[in-house]
């Protein structure tokens, strides 16, 4: 008699799997976030194998701030064209444009927070009730306090003092008209994890993750891109490094590491040794403790 044993990267593919597919068995018009970084890329790798031979049943929805990484763009377009799904594009210029947002000034300025009005526009328009997200528990203190299945208010904000019970992954997807749920797949997901599970799949990633030469300067202490985006203050200084990212966001609030690691080999081992968490490069999350959680609360990712 042969006994099947899993290891921790199928037991978690297996969940997340699951979780896709009570989306797609439990709402009507359902959607996946996609930014173009690892996780969501990750994310969209599940969602192909949970209905493969079919096509993904739902759109990818991107909001695009306007500042990102060219090889995102780049990668999300070849993607998309791949698959053959359809691609949801949410513009952050749009909503400056008809006065929805208001931009931020200074050398300090984000796009960030501004994704909240377009992303929240985007659902409702599309009329999206779970859209899915590839955040994960260990990513940082506010995403470790949510269940598989957020549920939204009407206006989409998230209470985390009013969240509902998953005992043995049964999941209340209840809604009155106007609410939406977000649902995050890959929560029990670490790090580690999704890069042994990218080496094991093979999965294709932009080459903003692996190590290269970069224009770059130094500011509280954090590794930034330099780009028609961000306004240099007097006492900085480009330097060419050699780099790689950890996470994906704009270019302005995006850090960089110096690393060698230009294969997911070398960046399993690198991740295995480092101290630092995945974020602490981001400077949108150093507005404040609780910068990450306040932007969830008013809809963010």
């Amino acid at each position: 008699m042969t006994n099947y044993v899993m290891n921790h990267l199928q037991e978690l593919e297996s969940e997340a799997i699951f979780v896709i597919r009570e989306v797609a068995a439990q709402f009507e018009r359902p959607a996946l976030l996609f930014s173009g970084g690892k996780d969501s890329i990750l994310l969209t790798h599940l969602a192909k194998k949970a209905f493969y031979p079919a096509r993904i049943p739902f759109p990818l929805i991107h909001i695009d701030t306007g500042h990102n990484f060219p090889e995102t763009i780049e990668f999300r377009d070849n993607l998309v064209k791949e698959l053959g799904v359809e691609l949801v594009v949410g513009s952050v210029q749009e909503a400056i444009d008809k006065g929805r947002v208001r931009e931020e000034t200074g050398v300090n300025a984000s796009r960030n927070s501004l994704q909240i009005v377009s992303l929240l526009d985007t659902l409702e328009e599309r009329k999206v009730d779970a859209a899915m997200g590839g955040a994960r528990r260990d990513e940082e203190k506010a995403r470790a306090k949510e269940r598989f299945f957020s549920h939204r208010d009407e206006f989409g904000q998230w209470d985390p003092k009013n969240q509902r019970p998953e005992l043995w992954n049964l999941f209340n997807a209840r809604k009155h008209n106007g609410e939406h749920f977000r649902v995050f797949p890959i929560s029990n997901w670490t790090e580690m994890d999704v890069w042994q599970y990218i080496e094991m799949e093979g999965i294709k990633l932009p080459s903003l993750y692996f190590s290269h030469q970069r224009e770059c300067f130094i500011r509280d202490g954090v590794i930034l891109a330099n780009s028609e985006f961000v306004t240099l203050k007097d006492d900085e200084e480009l330097q060419v490094m050699t780099v790689r990212y950890r996470t994906c966001g704009d270019m302005p609030i995006t850090g960089a590491v110096e690393s060698d690691a230009d294969t997911v080999a070398k960046i399993i081992e690198e991740v295995a040794a480092t101290r630092t968490t995945e974020r602490g490069g981001r400077a949108d999350d150093k507005r404040g403790e609780t910068a990450m959680e306040d932007r969830k609360k008013a809809g963010y990712f």
